[in-house]
């Protein structure tokens, strides 16, 4: 979707109140509320993995622009941006859980197994991928879903715009995550103890490091790439669009736990 901002208003405030909209149809969405059971949860994880892995191609692709990763080193010209970009890079590949180094998405893997949804899929993607490089190959096999998902994020990295990955990146990406859900996981954790605490700590690692600490930093890196109204208007497109693939991810997430009768509302 693409939308026009007048110079005058252009800016955070105007992108804000643009994808507010958006942003409650995400926190409101009924799938949260569909998922009260471990064969639900199991489907929702089958198929969110794959935006948990493309994350990561967002994070590199703006850590390549925003740090210098070639030799000779040379230092690059915002220092602010590129302090946020590494301590993301730390904590998304390099985190610690329970005194073991792995990323966020190896977590995720470990999240599944412990609660018995497939992996093979996903594994199966990373397998084609570093056999043949053909992402249109490996997305062949997952969940539509899933896979217009994926795609929808290397359209915007396609575009090879600074500004514009980091606004799918900053705005996009947020995970928001009702209480409702937070609540649910909580409960399922007790009820299977052991089965859920990786996808417990995954949520709740994601909600402290969103809020405290990368989420006002993401807004100074939006602030250092977006000199122009016309830069912020470009961002405001790639956010909105971010904003509406991942209510099509939801949507067709929660059509799959219903077409399977394990939707149990609360």
């Amino acid at each position: 979707m693409s939308i026009e901002l007048k110079p005058a208003c252009a800016g955070e405030e105007a992108l804000l109140a643009a994808i507010a909209p958006l942003k409650s149809r995400l926190a409101d969405h009924p799938l949260y509320s569909s998922i009260c059971s471990i064969e639900a949860l199991q489907l929702f994880l089958q198929s969110h993995v794959y935006a948990v892995w493309d994350f990561m191609s967002l994070l590199k692709a703006l850590q390549r622009t925003l740090t210098c990763v070639e030799v000779p080193w040379r230092p690059t010209a915002d220092a602010k941006s590129r302090r946020l970009i590494n301590e993301i890079v730390l904590g998304e590949e390099s985190d610690v859980y329970e005194n073991e180094s792995l990323s966020h998405f190896e977590l995720y893997l470990r999240a599944m197994q412990s609660c018995g949804a497939e992996t093979a899929p996903v594994h199966a993607l990373l397998a084609e991928l570093s056999s043949t490089g053909s992402l249109q190959h490996a997305l062949a096999p997952i969940p539509v879903e899933a896979a217009t998902f994926v795609r929808s994020t290397f359209d915007v990295l396609a575009t090879n715009a600074p500004h514009r990955i980091a606004a799918a990146f900053t705005f996009g990406r947020e995970d928001l995550i009702p209480d409702m859900f937070s609540t649910f996981v909580r409960e399922l954790d007790a009820q299977l103890p052991g089965r859920i605490a990786p996808f417990r700590y995954y949520l709740e690692r994601h909600i402290e490091m969103d809020g405290d600490e990368h989420g006002p930093m993401a807004l100074q890196m939006m602030h250092q790439l977006c000199p122009t109204p016309k830069h912020w208007a470009e961002a405001l497109d790639s956010a909105y669009s971010a904003l509406e693939a991942r209510i099509a991810l939801w949507d067709g997430i929660h059509a799959r736990i219903r077409s399977t009768g394990h939707a149990t509302y609360r």
